[in-house]
């Protein structure tokens, strides 16, 4: 996805990824509340929670990829949709 940016993982069933939004805890909330794709929408945890250091995290969500490869797919097509609306959306 444009701007987006996610390592690979080491062994984890989670990733973290940068994604091109102003603030990673109301672009999650926003998924789960306002916005939906063909009546669906997808769940990610905001990053600031996993670090120790105010503002870490801003810009990340972490993905789990416990499901299987069909669900993932559509979640990533999902959050490619709900990118291009969000209206926190960095340029």
């Amino acid at each position: 996805m444009p701007g987006c940016f996610c390592p690979t993982p080491k062994g984890a069933f989670y990733a973290v990824a940068r994604l091109p939004i102003d603030d990673s805890d109301l672009f999650c909330q926003w998924l789960l509340e306002d916005f939906n794709h063909n009546g669906k929408t997808v769940m990610l945890a905001p990053a600031t929670g996993f670090y120790s250091s105010k503002g870490e995290g801003k810009d990340e969500v972490r993905i789990s990829y416990c499901l299987n490869v069909e669900d993932l797919v559509e979640a990533m097509k999902c959050l490619a949709e709900a990118l291009k609306v969000y209206p926190g959306r960095k340029l």
